[in-house]
């Protein structure tokens, strides 16, 4: 968000923005937002395919696919962007493109692995889903049941490291800008092994 103020995993601010720029006829960013929702959704299609293609062959392999994918994508644009960028709309654009795809990835692989209980990318779920639990679990005429309070700190925990990430993420990029994108890929490396 910080490189290019557009969230890269706001997909619905994304589908609103399409629908804004479809009104205002503003044909270039309808070209740009309709790619970025495609992107997001070939990620996640592409991560759930492979891992359901793969998953009866070898488990850990068919999990760890994707996370190489991301990989692979992050450090093409750690690299280019510490290296080569020139602030140009359509290399703005494209790196958008890239981290949107990787997201989707993520996200794909995160949702298949945890059965839709965690999607990594986005918050609104998230807090939709806390709140219903919590209503859940604290009314009167419902038990405090362990499978509730069991979820209401998977979502807890994902939420704060949401925002420690946020917090963690801008403070590193504000000072060595894309290079911080090489740091994300060795996370994903420590993830796999």
């Amino acid at each position: 968000m910080i490189a290019f103020l557009v969230f890269t995993s706001n997909i619905t601010g994304h589908a609103a923005s399409l629908a804004k720029n479809m009104v205002e006829q503003n044909f270039e960013e309808i070209l740009s937002f309709f790619i970025w929702l495609i992107l997001f959704f070939a990620g996640a299609f592409m991560s759930n395919y492979i891992i359901r293609s793969v998953i009866h062959k070898n488990y850990y392999r068919a999990h760890a696919i994707p996370i190489i994918i991301e990989i692979v994508i992050l450090l093409v644009v750690a690299i280019y962007g510490h290296n080569f960028y020139a602030e140009t709309q359509t290399e703005r654009e494209i790196v958008i493109g890239l981290t949107i795809f990787a997201m989707g990835v993520q996200n794909g692989l995160v949702s298949t692995v945890s059965g839709g209980l965690i999607k990594s990318t986005h918050l609104t779920g998230l807090f939709t889903d806390l709140g219903a639990e919590v209503a859940e679990y604290i009314h009167p005429k419902t038990g405090k049941d362990k499978l509730i309070r069991n979820k209401i700190f998977v979502r807890l925990t994902v939420l704060a490291f949401y925002l420690v990430g946020g917090l963690v993420g801008g403070f590193f990029f504000d000072r060595y800008e894309f290079a911080v994108f090489y740091f994300v890929p060795v996370i994903l490396l420590v993830v796999l092994l």
